[in-house]
């Protein structure tokens, strides 16, 4: 593997003005350009540090490109099979018929366990290790959707950073940092495997709270489908490298489909492969992946054309994914616009505040209590109950009211629960059991417990 060219001095340009907060870097490689970056905004609030070219960012669901770009070269060098049973290589591993294509591919049907979280009673800042999501994953007995269909899985990558554990004998970051980070120069990328690891010149990430800034980690590290630290810098290295190996295979109509092709996603009209969502129309190729994680944003974006785009943010009130889009769409109209005037435009762009789910009620009210139920595939249990004309799922400690969405279908806050059939408006039938549909984490079957 050559290590990339950095050759080229890169433009920068820095603004100042916003240290009281923290904030963002952008930066725009092209070929045979040099490259520009700008940044803006606080490192660190406490230390009153400012973000620069060598600050270190969680690049969250980037880091899936790696993870998968290292299970292909594990295949290439015949350590994995793309097309073996996950449950061959995990035995823990029950759901049968899951390759370890299918889970870079999220075509595995497995749900994500951190949205079972909730569901098992840890709260927000409890703490909790992969090993914890894994052995969620492992009480799993069926695809959550069916083979060929696309659920969105940070716990098949999980389980894919395992897989290259059993394959070379030593965890994910020994194993990136010698066939990647390392040939290509990534000197601060690193899959950060415990919460108390201490990376050097690393950003912290904060969101804003009733005027004031809140800190947004917590004390969970996730390697494989996120977790992985590094420069804006360090991770153009990443894709540069990315695009030569694109272009190397010119028949190949996106990175890596010789390995792995791309398949329908959950974005129509995008395909997903090798860790990468793809842009596939005409005029328009490119492959890119966004990462959100404890309010960090990123986005990578490379063209066919070899057009790099890196946005990484600190700050959980601007989103490195809307501006990257809309860098990208500037620079369609004019490639030559100076780099900080793409970031001013992008530090003005805020996404709406999240609201808090109406349904979201204090356990004030005199309730009439349904039912406890439990799931095989999620420790805990849940209770329904009954006040007024309003039904209620306790979970948690605390209460959702759920909205009747259809006859004998309610929404809660991230899900929906189906009943078997409706409920009576005058008596009140008890439920023997209901069906629970997370974004991320479907058709999960609860069942009455007696007593």
């Amino acid at each position: 593997m050559n290590s990339a060219n950095t050759s080229a001095v890169p433009t920068e340009a820095a603004l100042s003005d916003r240290l009281g907060e923290p904030g963002v870097i952008l930066r725009v490689s092209q070929c045979d350009q040099p490259t520009a970056q700008s940044y803006t905004g606080s490192a660190s609030l406490e230390l009153a540090a400012p973000i620069r070219e060598d600050t270190v960012f969680n690049i969250g669901s980037v880091a899936k490109q790696i993870t998968a770009y290292l299970c292909i070269r594990a295949a290439r060098d015949r350590l994995l099979t793309l097309d073996r049973p996950v449950g061959d290589v995990l035995p823990q591993f029950r759901v049968p018929g899951v390759t370890i294509g299918d889970l870079i591919q999220h075509q595995g049907g497995v749900r994500d366990a951190e949205s079972l979280l909730s569901l098992a009673g840890f709260r927000e800042l409890d703490h909790y290790t992969a090993d914890d999501l894994l052995q969620l994953a492992y009480r799993q007995r069926h695809r959550a959707v069916g083979p060929g269909c696309f659920l969105y899985s940070n716990t098949g990558y999980l389980l894919l950073a395992e897989a290259l554990k059993h394959a070379y004998s030593t965890g994910l970051h020994e194993i990136a940092n010698r066939h990647i980070f390392t040939p290509l120069g990534m000197t601060s990328a690193r899959f950060k495997t415990d919460p108390r690891e201490v990376i050097p010149g690393a950003a912290a990430s904060y969101g804003a709270l009733a005027g004031r800034w809140q800190h947004q980690q917590r004390p969970v590290t996730l390697p494989g489908p996120g977790s992985l630290w590094c420069t804006a810098a360090d991770l153009d290295r990443w894709l540069a490298h990315l695009w030569r190996e694109w272009r190397r295979w010119a028949d190949d109509a996106l990175p890596f489909a010789r390995h792995l092709g791309y398949q329908p996603s959950d974005h129509a009209p995008f395909t997903y492969g090798a860790g990468l969502y793809a842009d596939p129309r005409p005029g328009r190729t490119a492959v890119f992946h966004y990462g959100h994680e404890q309010g960090f944003s990123a986005a990578a974006h490379l063209t066919s054309s070899g057009l790099r785009v890196i946005c990484l943010s600190n700050n959980a009130e601007i989103a490195g994914d809307h501006m990257a889009t809309a860098a990208l769409v500037d620079l369609a109209h004019d490639p030559n616009i100076d780099v900080s005037v793409l970031l001013s435009r992008g530090v003005g762009s805020r996404p709406a505040p999240a609201r808090q789910h109406p349904g979201r009620v204090d356990a004030e009210e005199q309730h009439t209590i349904l039912g406890t139920y439990a799931s095989d595939e999620v420790p805990g249990t849940l209770r329904l109950s009954r006040s007024a004309s309003s039904l209620y799922l306790w979970r948690r400690g605390t209460l959702d009211r759920l909205t009747s969405v259809g006859s004998a279908t309610y929404a809660g806050d991230g899900y929906t629960l189906t009943l078997p059939t409706p409920l009576a408006e005058r008596r009140e039938p008890i439920p023997d059991n209901f069906i629970l549909d997370l974004v991320r984490a479907p058709r999960l079957r609860y069942g009455r417990r007696s007593g």
